[in-house]
Order: C-alpha cells, then sequence, then structure tokens
C-alpha cells in the first residue's frame, strides 16, 4: 500500500476531492503530504483510522492482546473452528 504523495499547497486545492478518492480507492491507505519533498502529514479514510486506532488499543492491552495470540496459537494447532459452522452455532 503505497500512499499518494502531495505537496502541501496541492493537497490544500484537492482537499476535498481527496475524500472521495480515498473513499473510492481504499488500497490507496493514505494520502501523504509533504512540506519541500518531506512527508508531514498523512490524510486517511476515517475506517483506516478507526481500524488502525483499534489495532492500537487491542495492542496496548494485555488482556486483549493474550487472548489474540492464544487464538492464534489454537488456529495453527488446527483448534479453529470453520467460519460456516461458528455461524450456525451463532444463529441468524
Amino acid at each position: 500500500m503505497t500512499p499518494l504523495s502531495l505537496p502541501i499547497a496541492e493537497a490544500r486545492r484537492r482537499l476535498t476531492s481527496l475524500a472521495g478518492e480515498l473513499e473510492k480507492r481504499p488500497k490507496l491507505g493514505a494520502v501523504a503530504v509533504t512540506r519541500r519533498g518531506k512527508p508531514v502529514l498523512a490524510l486517511l479514510s476515517w475506517d483506516l483510522y478507526e481500524s488502525i486506532m483499534e489495532t492500537m488499543e487491542i495492542l496496548s492491552d494485555p488482556e486483549m492482546l493474550a487472548a489474540f495470540r492464544q487464538g492464534v496459537r489454537e488456529m495453527n494447532e488446527g483448534k479453529g473452528i470453520p467460519w460456516e459452522k461458528a455461524k450456525r452455532r451463532l444463529g441468524p
């Protein structure tokens, strides 16, 4: 995922259209805003921002991280439940 890179003046001119561009092209990830060729800001979709914040929350919580690691271990050991079976267990 290579972000689009724009000088700050161009980013300012295109700000209102960049939101739509990020929505239409989620693989773009972010727009790097540069000053004198160096990145100084990142513009990203709200969905990506929320995803990053949620990931940081999980990684900063020792209990949540331990549960995640346990789940990964169980999946690697073949102890996971196939998605279709899990959906049936959860019901409609």
